[in-house]
């Protein structure tokens, strides 16, 4: 399990946007260690989004993603003190889910 996720929400005219800066190795499985091995894969592959425990995003990342990801989207609906719940799994069955107050 990661570091928790820093998470922002806020919601303007009916739209929450809502941005997630995850703390994760995200290794592609392609790069060489210092004695010339190659390093495992081990990367975010599945996040999902619920607002007040409704999915509202799902994503599936690949190797191909940055160390440390920030990911950013808007949703309609939300509110002030609504909640909003981000969870990952990664290749190698780690999981975090991190909650935030929408603002």
């Amino acid at each position: 399990m990661g570091n928790p996720m820093k998470i922002r929400a806020a919601s303007k005219d009916g739209v929450t946007e809502v941005k997630v800066l995850m703390s994760h190795e995200m290794e592609t499985g392609l790069r060489k260690d210092a004695s010339g091995n190659l390093v495992p894969a081990w990367f975010i592959a599945e996040i999902t989004a619920k607002l007040n425990d409704k999915p509202v995003m799902t994503a599936q990342w690949g190797p191909s993603v940055s160390k440390n990801p920030f990911l950013a989207f808007k949703i309609k609906g939300g509110k002030a003190g609504d909640k909003i719940a981000i969870s990952w799994t990664d290749n190698k069955g780690d999981t975090r889910t991190d909650e935030a107050s929408v603002t």
